[in-house]
């Protein structure tokens, strides 16, 4: 296990989120060890905001040490407001072999249950048994973009490996909790060559599935056909869950209208 060295504090925690799946939102930590290469808004934001320095600095995380107060303070003056608070969107509540971070994740997210309010949790990490223990009503997800352990090394290399993400995620399912997945940033071919539709097959299981494109990327870009290819993809995602019955979510932007006879 890894040990948390760096602590802050806030004066707030849970804010309204414009990212359009979600609705409020709390970040109890600044950072995130996973150290995805492939372009991090949540890292060039900070970044740009000054509240890291470098990537070696976000790659350390600091825990909010207060996070639990400050639920204890803010939870009454939402609670009407939320329909679900999710965890998080600009770091990882479950970072891969950081047991304080858990703790405290589970700790938040069994004192926002017990406000009355549902959480939607999303991982590059792994999601523990313990989470079944927690409100039914709660989702857990998982972001997967390949199957590739390889892939995953060297452009998420502090995240969890494939094998155990999908492990821990059917565990939970099976358990009778709510299960997702996100496929964001899915990478263009230029990255890395694989099938969706052996992913979609890997995790079909799951009771939603989210799609995304990479975005802030100079590789998929200069890909010439990939607004075709997202196309494609998200066209991909929308037969597989409407043929097993499973919800579905194409992020805003992976679709384009295209002209014909020009290229794209």
């Amino acid at each position: 296990m890894k040990k948390v060295t760096k602590y802050i504090s806030r004066k707030t925690l849970i804010y309204k989120t414009d990212v359009e799946y979600g609705d409020y939102t709390m970040n109890h930590v600044l950072g995130c060890s996973h150290g995805c290469k492939y372009p991090c808004y949540a890292y060039l934001q900070k970044k740009r905001f000054g509240n890291v320095t470098s990537y070696e600095d976000w790659c350390a995380p600091a825990l909010v040490k207060n996070t639990l107060e400050l639920l204890d303070r803010e939870l009454p003056k939402f609670k009407n407001k939320i329909k679900i608070l999710h965890l998080c969107f600009t770091t990882d509540p479950f970072m891969y072999e950081y047991d304080e971070i858990q703790k405290m994740s589970l700790s938040a997210i069994k004192k926002v249950n017990d406000a009355g309010i549902k959480c939607s949790v999303l991982t590059k990490g792994i999601l523990p048994i313990a989470l079944a223990d927690l409100s039914k009503d709660n989702e857990y997800g998982v972001t997967l973009v390949s199957l590739d352990d390889g892939f995953r090394e060297r452009m998420e290399p502090g995240a969890a490996p494939i094998a155990e993400r999908l492990s821990a995620l059917k565990a939970l399912h099976e358990a009778g909790c709510k299960t997702w997945v996100s496929i964001e940033p899915y990478p263009t071919p230029n990255i890395i060559q694989q099938d969706l539709e052996a992913i979609l097959e890997a995790v079909s299981f799951v009771d939603k599935i989210i799609f995304g494109r990479m975005n802030y990327s100079k590789e998929t870009s200069s890909y010439k056909e990939h607004k075709r290819f997202y196309n494609e993809c998200a066209q991909k995602v929308i037969e597989f869950c409407t043929e097993h019955h499973r919800a579905y979510h194409i992020k805003d932007g992976t679709i384009t209208p295209l002209k014909e006879n020009k290229n794209v």
